[in-house]
């Protein structure tokens, strides 16, 4: 019973983001979107799950960390050459382990955090969710909770995360969910990601992404992305089983690069306009380092006071899945927050149904 609270709590909350009722429909006829027992969605929005108070006091007792200016003042105080200085702490973001690191890192010490339960415990150092659920586990939460980079609002990274997803097509994100029979209730459905080649349809303004286009599924360069799962749906929230994810990601212009989850799973609240929700998993260090540092320059990271080489230490510190053959931990916990809205894939060899032709059909 208390399962079913959380789960149908859970659905009202993110619902209730979207501005609609929390009732969704159960029949092809009644959702335009979904046909042949198949509905598809696309990533318009991605976050890391960062759960933030006003003046981070809360989370961050010790403060944000310090960035690469600020180290760099404290480690040359008097200057010196450019191989001896600019080069020479340059070269610590790509081997961050060939140099002492003796400046404090600080980690996030709250007890409320977003994410799932991904290892089914309840451990002393996970977190509690906002609705009160235990055993959560993000531990890039603590990783990257007080660095002022990746903290909404004024994060840089936290600020461009979107407008990448919305503007570059490599980080195109689709979701395929087939053998539906009900959004509302169905105790076996089949999820697939794919990467979409095709831009996103927006409004007038062009600031807000528009349900009922079309996209098309990148089988030549994107096959690498393409990720089958198993899934269910209770009270319109789709939960899926574990399994590894190769997610897509390029930032500025288009620097292709990608981050792998193990034991990746998604819990979305459903329409058949939109889903909203959460995708969880382990995030693999070595790809999670090296996608930043080759996308995120030093000068960028100086905004928002991320030193690399100090957060690689802490990375691999705070690392919590995937033991490696000399027993340390290959890979962090870690949640995206995504929003998506209702498209149709297209497959090649296949035509789909525009989003009018698909009205005027349930109308019917």
């Amino acid at each position: 019973m208390k399962n079913l609270i959380q789960k149908t709590a859970f659905a009202a909350v993110v619902m209730g983001g979207f501005g609609m009722a929390t009732t969704v429909a159960s029949a092809d006829e009644a959702v335009p979107g979904l046909q042949n027992r198949t509905i598809g969605y696309v990533l318009t929005s991605a976050n890391w799950g960062l759960y933030q108070t006003p003046d981070g006091k809360q989370e961050c007792p010790d403060g944000f960390n310090e960035g690469p200016r600020e180290q760099f003042k404290a480690l040359y105080p008097n200057l010196g050459t450019v191989d001896g200085t600019q080069l020479e702490r340059e070269s610590a973001s790509r081997y961050p382990m060939d140099k002492a690191d003796n400046f404090p890192y600080h980690d996030v010490k709250g007890k409320i955090g977003i994410g799932l339960n991904l290892d089914g415990k309840v451990g002393e150092n996970d977190f509690t969710s906002t609705d009160g659920e235990k055993g959560i586990d993000n531990n890039l939460y603590r990783a990257i909770g007080c660095t002022r980079l990746f903290r909404a609002p004024d994060g840089t990274y936290a600020n461009f995360t979107d407008l990448w997803v919305r503007e570059m097509n490599f980080n195109r994100v689709l979701v395929e969910l087939t053998n539906v029979d009900s959004l509302t209730n169905d105790p076996a459905v089949d999820v697939t990601i794919y990467r979409g080649r095709d831009k996103l349809m927006t409004d007038a303004t062009g600031a807000n992404i528009m349900p009922g286009g079309s996209n098309r599924v990148d089988y030549r360069f994107g096959k690498n992305f393409i990720t089958h799962m198993k899934g269910k749906i209770e009270n319109g929230v789709l939960t899926t089983e574990a399994a590894d994810v190769h997610w897509p990601w390029a930032v500025f212009l288009g620097r292709p690069g990608a981050y792998d989850f193990k034991g990746a799973r998604f819990k979305l609240a459903l329409t058949g306009d939109k889903a909203q929700g959460l995708m969880g998993g382990y995030s693999d260090i070595d790809t999670w380092y090296m996608q930043l540092v080759r996308s995120w320059s030093t000068h960028h990271s100086s905004y928002g006071g991320l030193s690399q080489p100090s957060f690689y230490r802490a990375l691999h510190r705070l690392a919590d899945g995937y033991p490696g053959p000399d027993g340390k931990m290959t890979a962090i916990s870690s949640v995206l927050n995504i929003k998506m809205v209702q498209i149709f894939i297209e497959h090649e060899g296949q035509k789909v149904a525009a989003a009018s032709d698909a009205k005027a059909k349930a109308a019917h």
